[in-house]
């Protein structure tokens, strides 16, 4: 199965554009990982064109708050549409487990013992002053967490966070995040 891990900052904030609608947002900085390759890479919004390949060549796409707000703005640049992709929000997966969001820290903290480099108003601060490879290491950093985060539970079937100095435990089924399955997602490009 040929997973990509990815995550996307973006230009602006909500405040800016008047709305809470991802796709009213402009895309800076999109970071993937593929398990074909074991490779990450990072790639700033006049790169998109090479990143469909892979997007579109993935049997799941998995991120953290992806299905709430990276596919809703990466598929405002998409030919096709990337919410008929399979795809794997691990927040989503919380969620649904747990009953309430978290933030990513919070998982990284508590599974992994480590925080994100940043923070995605920094990213925006930097899209400002033209600081594009700033975000795009970030970027990497937030991608490099989130698979981490994916194998742990996979392999563990469960999570921990950090809150109120003690460490939880979100118990996950993730028996069915790797199953085969034909999505019947139409690709644009090839």
């Amino acid at each position: 199965m040929r997973k990509v891990v990815f995550d996307i900052e973006s230009q602006n904030i909500f405040m800016d554009v008047g709305t809470n609608n991802p796709a009213d947002l402009d895309l800076s900085v999109i970071a993937l990982y593929d398990s074909l390759t074991d490779e990450y890479k990072a790639y700033s919004i006049d790169e998109l064109d090479d990143i469909w390949p892979t997007i579109e060549g993935s049997d799941i796409l998995i991120g953290f708050n992806s299905d709430h707000f990276d596919i809703p703005l990466l598929n405002k640049y998409y030919k096709g549409d990337l919410t008929k992709h399979r795809s794997l929000d691990i927040l989503r997966e919380i969620k649904k487990t747990y009953g309430r969001r978290m933030k990513l820290d919070q998982i990284a903290e508590g599974t992994l013992g480590t925080k994100k480099s940043g923070h995605g108003l920094q990213a925006t601060a930097w899209w400002k002053r033209g600081e594009v490879e700033k975000i795009k290491k970030y970027c990497i950093d937030d991608v490099k967490i989130t698979k981490e985060i994916y194998d742990f539970a996979i392999k563990n079937n469960f999570l921990k966070f950090k809150e109120g100095g003690q460490v939880l435990q979100i118990n996950l089924d993730t028996s069915l995040w790797e199953k085969e399955e034909d999505t019947g997602f139409n690709q644009s490009l090839f």
